[in-house]
């Protein structure tokens, strides 16, 4: 068992609930006893705006971390969730795919700074809505992905060009990398479309796709302007009891178990 599971939530279809689901998940893994790091990887910095970092807190980002400037334990900053740490990130980042390109360790730049992360940490790194440089270095650097996957017309195409993404990245750069698997987010049961979707997903992801659906939930959607997660903006929603939900099949896939019942 790997001392540090770093798991990159990645999908390059904007809003499917990536970020929503890296945040929920970090809260409820942290809420479950385990020390949890998340690494905000998008430039428009949601994640930690959604955790309560405000631009004006963000002194030092993953910026730095990539560009070997500050080491993670300088750039990590506490919640107000007990035992989730944020390593923030600001429009800086959106320069990346330039500022790094003539550089031959491009893509090895996270990976190199992971390997000082705390052993026993679980790390979760919120990707960019893109294929680019930034998530590049989130798969050489993980040792899974988890691919929040819409309940919507057209979901399983698009993971067409991610699956051959990952297939690349792990025969030339990170042979560690697997699937950890596909949430379904946004789910109304009550619409025949997700219904179908998540036939269609089950048919042919199998045992990828967690058992757990996300459902839309107006509890869900609002907690981001509240700058917390749902599990503290209200956390007895039924976004809340899905993410918690979830985070227990996540756990039970990398083997790990609630330190806290």
């Amino acid at each position: 068992m790997p001392d540090k599971h770093v798991i990159a939530i990645a999908n390059q279809k904007g809003g499917v609930g990536k970020t929503t689901t890296a945040v929920n998940l970090a809260a409820a893994l942290a809420e479950a006893g385990h020390k949890t790091i998340l690494i905000d990887l998008d430039p428009q910095g949601n994640a930690s705006t959604g955790l309560g970092i405000e631009t004006d807190q963000r002194e030092k980002t993953v910026y730095d971390l990539l560009t070997g400037e500050a080491d993670l334990e300088s750039i990590m900053q506490p919640t107000d969730v007990h035992d989730l740490m944020l390593v923030p990130a600001t429009s800086d980042l959106s320069s990346a795919d330039v500022d790094f390109a003539q550089h031959s360790d491009r893509i090895k730049r996270l990976d190199a700074q992971l390997a000082k992360a705390p052993e026993g940490a679980i790390i979760l790194i919120d990707c960019p809505p893109t294929l680019g440089l930034l998530t590049l270095n989130a798969m050489v650097a993980a040792t899974g992905i988890l691919i929040p996957l819409q309940a919507e017309f057209y979901a399983l195409e698009g993971l067409t060009q991610l699956l051959g993404t990952f297939r690349q990245v792990r025969e030339s750069a990170n042979p560690k990398l697997r699937i950890n698997g596909v949430l379904l987010t946004m789910s109304d049961n009550r619409n025949n479309l997700s219904q179908q979707v998540e036939a269609d997903a089950r048919a042919t992801l199998g045992e990828l796709v967690y058992p757990t659906v996300i459902p839309r939930n107006v509890r869900v959607s609002e907690a981001p302007s509240f700058a917390q997660p749902v599990l503290a903006y209200d956390p007895n929603s039924k976004g809340s009891a899905a993410y918690r939900q979830f985070a227990a099949e996540f756990l039970a896939r990398l083997k790990l178990v609630p330190e806290v019942a």
